[in-house]
């Protein structure tokens, strides 16, 4: 077998410390509850999907902000560890450390409030700064949790470039069309697509619809994460994929696990329906395990997985792709 290619994906989002503190139930207000379990790590969209594109076997840079506190020098140290390039970070002077803390009951209902931070004032200037890397990637994938206006610079930087765009916001926002007019591919979760394109996904139908607003609007390709599974729809045709029959323990770095391992196999040179089935995988694989970080798979353990599923002839959907 010939050696896989090593892909080469620069990702651009937020940077944070997360405390997660869990309980028998959330508090009421003014309310003290006493929990019994507390986690302090490093947390991000932006970070999270590096750490899951180096976990893959990917060469991963993180274009983001930190503050100069102990905090930022802290979570540095982390994604170093775990291969991912940071000299793109840049070091704020001025700005803490963007946090995040959640509260999450026995039931896995969660109550968070976050302050942005450096993340904030990710700028223009600091993704200039990182245009040779930029440049030279494979794939760009944009996680925002930053300015629109940085995340824009980087889109367009690659798009000259000729590199794969993967845009995967994890939050509900509008988006400029000119952003959706630059990706390749697009990858939403329900609520993300129901603000950017009005409709409510519950279904396969309701998926659809909003995949084909999105790619009439201008976007290469959309793939909406609905209730069943996940829809990847473009200019090639159709790819339902079901959700597999695992049993779900924590689905929090599932859609950062998602857009990496599309990235990842994009920038291995694989067809777009290859790269979904793929991230299909790996975002099943890493919500049957606990915690956002520490549930992100290595690459062995997702091949694994996969040969599994293709044994069970689990990866094989309805298509006209």
């Amino acid at each position: 077998m010939a050696p896989r290619r090593q892909a080469d994906i620069v990702v651009v989002g937020g940077i944070s410390t997360d405390f997660r503190v869990q309980g028998a139930r959330l508090p009421r207000p003014g309310e003290r509850v006493e929990g019994y379990s507390f986690q302090e790590q490093l947390g991000g969209k932006g970070a999270h999907g590096a750490v899951a594109v180096a976990r893959l076997g990917a060469r991963s840079t993180l274009v983001g902000r930190v503050g100069m506190d102990v905090r930022g020098m802290a979570l540095l140290e982390q994604l170093e560890e775990e291969g991912v390039e940071t000299r793109a970070v840049a070091r704020d002077p001025a700005e803490s450390t963007g946090v995040l803390m959640e509260m999450v009951d026995e039931a896995g209902r969660a109550q968070c409030l976050s302050v942005a931070g450096a993340n904030r004032r990710l700028c223009v200037r600091d993704v200039l700064a990182a245009e040779e890397r930029i440049t030279r990637a494979d794939v760009l994938l944009a996680q925002l949790g930053v300015p629109l206006d940085a995340v824009v610079a980087a889109v367009h930087i690659a798009r000259a470039a000729g590199s794969h765009i993967v845009l995967a916001p994890r939050s509900a926002t509008s988006l400029p069309e000119e952003l959706l007019e630059a990706v390749h591919v697009v990858c939403l979760g329900g609520a993300e697509a129901a603000v950017l394109t009005g409709l409510d996904v519950g279904d396969l139908d309701s998926a659809r619809q909003a995949a084909e607003n999105l790619v009439r609007r201008g976007a290469g390709a959309a793939v909406i994460a609905a209730p069943q599974g996940h829809l990847l729809l473009g200019k090639e045709g159709e790819l339902w994929l079901q959700n597999l029959p695992v049993d779900w323990v924590d689905t929090a770095g599932a859609r950062e696990a998602f857009a990496a391992a599309v990235s990842v196999a994009l920038g291995e040179k694989r067809s777009l329906a290859d790269a979904v089935r793929f991230a299909h995988a790996t975002s099943a694989l890493t919500a049957m395990r606990l915690g956002a970080m520490s549930g992100l798979p290595d690459r062995d353990d997702v091949e694994a997985f996969v040969a599994r599923l293709e044994g069970q002839a689990l990866l094989s959907p309805h298509a006209s792709w």
